[in-house]
């Protein structure tokens, strides 16, 4: 497995001094965010310039592009957001060839019409999953469109809110586009190690076939977010399990500061060279 971490972890905007910073923490690999560019993370434009700066500081840097933010609330209630995330959805698609990447990371969204983060009751709506559907088409248009990859994001507080449910969406929508970024520490809140093992255990083996990307972040005992190796989720039971299926992608931690990165990066490279598998 590659070791990796969001860009935006650090501070900047400029690519260059971002992806530096990415690559003396210990980093080989990241999701870039374009804010790390100083545009908005979904913006209007991207000039083939940006993106082709992006590419330049990550090869200069040491550091793999392995997928690209394009977050926007896909079932929002307003439908006229949705459609503006669309059209941004297809201005980033168009320059992941030029940041040398061929992953796009979503939020398959909620019914919350302020917080594409934050859990809603409507989200467990035939009503939610009918918008989904029409908006994940849409999507896969624009992938297709511009050969691109799609990762979606099993969470609590999203419509994909179970690897279940995210099983249910790729047998039903039957594109290759369609992969998934699986955070354990988002398949749960407050549990026992022999449930967390569990649910993280079924989620893996649920959706081993589609497994493109690994996020790293931890869970409080409180069950709030905290940095990789600093709360209950049990690694060497989650990277075994990754291990088990065949998986050698991008292992990308994110919640944390800057100031926790190399910690983190000693944490994760520990764990992967304990018989685990080493980064590449």
């Amino acid at each position: 497995m590659k070791l990796g971490i969001f860009a935006k972890t650090f501070e900047g905007t400029d690519p260059a001094t971002v992806l530096k910073a990415v690559a003396k923490a210990g980093f080989s690999s990241t999701q870039y965010n374009m804010a790390c560019s100083g545009l908005a993370p979904m913006p209007d434009e991207i000039s083939e310039e940006q993106a082709r700066s992006v590419a330049d500081a990550a090869a200069a840097a040491g550091v793999e592009i392995v997928a690209v933010s394009g977050t926007y609330n896909m079932i929002h209630p307003d439908l006229a957001v949705r459609q503006a995330g669309h059209r941004r959805l297809a201005v980033l698609a168009e320059r992941c060839a030029a940041m040398s990447t061929g992953l796009i990371t979503l939020c398959t969204g909620t019914r919350d019409p302020v917080d594409q983060w934050k859990e809603h009751p409507d989200n467990n709506t035939p009503e939610a999953w009918r918008d989904l559907l029409d908006a994940m088409g849409t999507a896969i248009e624009i992938a297709d469109r511009y050969d691109v990859d799609l990762g979606i994001e099993p969470e609590l507080a999203n419509v994909i809110n179970s690897a279940t449910k995210a099983r249910q969406l790729i047998d039903e929508l039957k594109s290759p586009r369609l992969k998934i970024v699986l955070d354990p520490a988002n398949l749960f809140e407050v549990e026992t190690q022999e449930e967390q093992q569990t649910i993280v255990s079924a989620a893996i083996d649920l959706l081993a076939d589609r497994v493109v990307m690994a996020h790293a972040k931890d869970r409080a005992r409180d069950g709030q977010f905290v940095a990789a190796g600093k709360g209950v989720l049990d690694y060497n039971h989650y990277l075994r399990r990754l291990s088990a299926i065949g998986f050698e992608g991008s292992l990308i931690t994110h919640g944390l500061s800057a100031a926790e990165a190399e910690g983190v990066a000693a944490f994760l490279n520990a764990k992967l060279k304990s018989g685990i598998g080493a980064p590449k």
